[in-house]
């Protein structure tokens, strides 16, 4: 047995290998959701798939010294750190604070168009500024070091009234001057004056044939693409021919993880495996939330990342409402996701999967 803990740890080669085949389905990051107890969850459907933090801000992080916002079970592995900001000295120190957490990834938000983004000059904004983008990107993957984790960039097709086919190139040549080699693209424009960001989200166009193209063209990025993809056998329709590294999806699997997450490990690694059941993830979750009430948490800060646990299936309605109007309660226990799951299942199929799964269905994953 090798006693010498730095001879087990895998190799940069082995990591980088690990990103690029788990960024070919990724989870996207998500304000409000995609905290450590959403991306726990997650975790027992898929060991592959890329699981990204909410954005971070930046200087929040560095002139707060809230390190704190960093914390994450190292179970969520293979995991992205999201960081806002615009400072390249700020954000370079914030890389420089996450080295030792074991983050696989550090993106860069260019993306985000809510006002309160907008006002500290960062997020979609961005696209108007690509010189200031290289700036920070550089700064970052200077403080990120050999062997540090990777730094990436998540971007628009661009902003207002931008011809994203004559300004995306030249944004896309600034981020790989500054020596980044994946990029994330929302195929949406964002529109930063007159849209919320909710309508972001739906109204401005879809572009993927544009994304598609420029992974076909471009050499030197590797790039996902990300926005409008609902389902699992679209997402395999979009990386079929190769040209994408990968695909991000959001809503569509926060609200019904058992559908993309649950067979994602088959799509990334091309070979069959059975896709975990929400019984399974669901009842693989009682430790963690044992863990989380004995330190002076609440169960619904849990349990309302589950609620689409069952999506579609007989019983889901009495599942969601089960656990938010109990949930919430002083007290509440894991007994209430067991009355939940009862509403669901029919016990036998429950009892097997209690059975095949007492703790964790999925292994370390770390």
């Amino acid at each position: 047995m090798l006693d010498d803990a730095t001879s087990t740890r895998p190799s940069d080669a082995a990591r980088a290998a690990r990103l690029m085949r788990a960024r070919r389905l990724s989870i996207a990051p998500m304000m409000e959701w995609t905290d450590r107890h959403c991306r726990y969850f997650h975790r027992r459907f898929s060991t592959e798939a890329l699981l990204y933090t909410e954005m971070v801000n930046a200087a929040g992080l560095v002139k707060g010294a809230a390190d704190w916002l960093l914390d994450h079970d190292p179970a969520e592995h293979p995991l992205a750190l999201q960081l806002g900001g615009a400072e390249p000295a700020v954000l370079a120190e914030a890389v420089r604070m996450a080295l030792d957490r074991g983050f696989a990834e550090i993106n860069l938000n260019i993306g985000c168009p809510s006002d309160r983004v907008q006002s500290g000059r960062f997020g979609a904004c961005l696209m108007r500024e690509p010189g200031l983008v290289a700036e920070c990107l550089a700064a970052m993957i200077e403080a990120a070091g050999p062997g540090g984790p990777e730094i990436t960039a998540k971007c628009r097709l661009g902003v207002d009234d931008q011809d994203p086919e004559r300004t995306l190139p030249v944004f896309l040549d600034h981020v790989a001057s500054a020596g980044v080699g994946h990029v994330i693209i929302h195929a949406r424009k964002a529109w930063l004056d007159g849209l919320s960001p909710r309508e972001n989200r739906t109204i401005p166009p879809l572009d993927h044939a544009l994304v598609h193209s420029l992974a076909a063209e471009r050499d030197d990025l590797a790039i996902s693409i990300n926005g409008g993809v609902q389902s699992l056998g679209q997402a395999a329709d979009l990386l079929a021919d190769g040209r994408l590294a990968g695909v991000m999806i959001g809503r569509a699997a926060y609200h019904d993880p058992a559908a993309i997450l649950g067979g994602a490990d088959t799509l990334i690694l091309g070979e069959t495996r059975p896709p975990v059941s929400p019984e399974k993830a669901v009842l693989a979750m009682e430790g963690y939330i044992g863990a989380h009430l004995a330190s002076g948490g609440r169960l619904h800060s849990v349990t309302r990342h589950m609620l689409g646990a069952f999506a579609g299936r007989r019983g889901a309605r009495a599942w969601r409402r089960i656990l938010s109007e109990e949930a919430t309660s002083d007290g509440a226990d894991f007994a209430v996701v067991r009355r939940a799951l009862a509403a669901v299942a029919p016990a036998e199929a429950w009892e097997e999967a209690a059975k095949a799964s007492p703790d964790n269905p999925l292994g370390a994953v770390a």
